[in-house]
């Protein structure tokens, strides 16, 4: 990757710094690329913080992704296995699988003993922007949260740094006194990493160690150009918890690390809420906005209704398109087992299909260069029944040709001008074309 790619000891890496420099990277030239912009306005967005290129100088093989509101909307895989069920060559196909779809970012959530194992594995394998949170290896040291250790919180985010980790969720801005506010919710506190802060401070009576110790973790993050992705560790697990004074007291801190981060030259991002009403997205978008001076906003979802368990990637991909629409940078995909347990195959698949429609429905709305062009080849593909352009122009085109080939009464039909909804007689597509001619 260029100039930025080196691991020059004790200086500052990150993009951000290039770009305050004027320098426009390899990276930000291949963003720029990708989204069909001027490498300039690239460097310019990241000066600003409004875009950020998730890229560890030791992550090798990485294919740059720019995350921020004036590119196309991004969805990130959660993947990662569990103490019941954790294995790397599982992970490993959903990785593969993810990025076939079109996912533009991976994050390894693995909790239980194969932590290291799978990473690692993924890392080696992971072209996209590969995420973790630290915490969660932090706690396999330990058998309770009042046992964590911050020294070796912090070891762990210097290891994972070396190792390549592109972004890291880290919940900085949950504090002592935003636990009370979270005690009086329905669902209480639903994020791993804040609960499991919430429960070491009110042990030892003592504030937040990543946010005591922040000068520390930035130092880590601009040694290796890590972009810290500030966690929601109060985000409303449930429609009766959203928008509260705990989850907004949460958002004004971050505001404060935002600025903080950007003071020292360190990528960051934001993360958003979890469930949240229709009514209530723009409203919640723009107070990031304005609270986190544009960083950008990385959401799970938002969830928009909680009665659909087993097709929770619906719920949270409509609350993920309005949330895009109103200047999300990248949607966390929420599977259809959320909820209920740890993904399958089948599950990834789901989910990241659901969350590519979501976004990709916004850059449309939004008016993205480009963004239609796919829409209108399908449909001049669709018109002219060409089935295997229809096919290949799909999100899932394996699922695509299934669907059709199953639905067809004889094989024959396959290829056939019209489908099995409405057959050669009844076809609308047929028909027009036949009036057109008799103009």
């Amino acid at each position: 990757m260029g100039r930025d790619s080196k691991d020059r000891r004790g200086e500052v890496v990150t993009q951000l710094h290039f770009a305050k420099k004027g320098e426009v990277t390899p990276a930000m030239r291949r963003v720029a690329e990708r989204e069909r912009l001027a490498p300039e306005l690239v460097r310019d967005e990241v000066a600003r913080g409004r875009l950020v290129i998730p890229a560890n100088v030791r992550h090798t093989g990485l294919d740059p992704q720019g995350i921020g509101d004036a590119v196309t909307c991004k969805i990130n895989t959660n993947i990662g296995g569990s103490p019941v069920r954790s294995c790397a060559a599982e992970e490993l196909e959903k990785l593969e699988l993810a990025l076939s779809l079109g996912s533009d970012a991976v994050m390894d959530l693995t909790v239980g003993p194969h932590i290291r194992e799978i990473r690692a594995a993924l890392l080696a394998r992971c072209p996209a922007p590969l995420g973790t949170v630290p915490i969660y290896e932090a706690m396999e040291q330990v058998s309770e949260p009042e046992e964590l250790d911050p020294e070796a919180l912090f070891d762990v985010i210097e290891r994972q740094a070396e190792q390549g980790v592109d972004f890291m969720t880290v919940h900085a801005g949950l504090l002592a006194a935003h636990v009370p506010l979270a005690a009086k919710r329905l669902c209480g506190i639903v994020s791993r990493g804040g609960a499991i802060l919430a429960n070491w401070m009110m042990h030892h009576r003592r504030e937040n160690p990543l946010y005591d110790q922040f000068d520390r973790l930035l130092g880590i993050c601009r040694r290796h150009d890590v972009t810290l992705s500030l966690g929601d560790g109060l985000r409303p697990g449930c429609l009766a918890d959203a928008s509260d004074a705990a989850q907004f007291g949460e958002l004004e801190v971050l505001g404060g690390l935002v600025r903080r981060c950007r003071a020292a030259e360190v990528q960051v991002m934001v993360e958003g809420p979890g469930h949240v009403p229709f009514d209530q997205i723009q409203m919640n978008m723009r107070k990031e906005r304005e609270l986190c001076d544009d960083a950008p906003f990385y959401i799970l979802g938002p969830v928009v209704t909680d009665i659909a368990p087993g097709y929770d990637h619906i719920t949270a991909a409509i609350g993920g398109a309005m949330g895009a629409f109103c200047g999300a940078s990248m949607l966390c995909y929420v599977t259809p087992r959320e909820h209920l347990g740890l993904p399958t195959l089948e599950d990834v698949r789901q989910g990241v299909i659901a969350f590519k429609i979501a976004a990709h429905a916004a850059d449309v709305a939004r008016g993205r260069p480009g963004a239609r062009d796919r829409d209108d080849a399908l449909s001049a593909a669709r018109a002219a029944f060409d089935w295997e352009r229809i096919f290949a122009l799909s999100l899932d085109p394996e699922r695509a040709r299934k669907m059709h080939a199953e639905s067809q009464a004889r094989p024959e039909d396959v290829q056939a001008g019209y489908c099995s909804m409405c057959g050669p007689k009844h076809c609308a597509m047929k028909l027009s074309k036949a009036a057109a001619q008799k103009l």
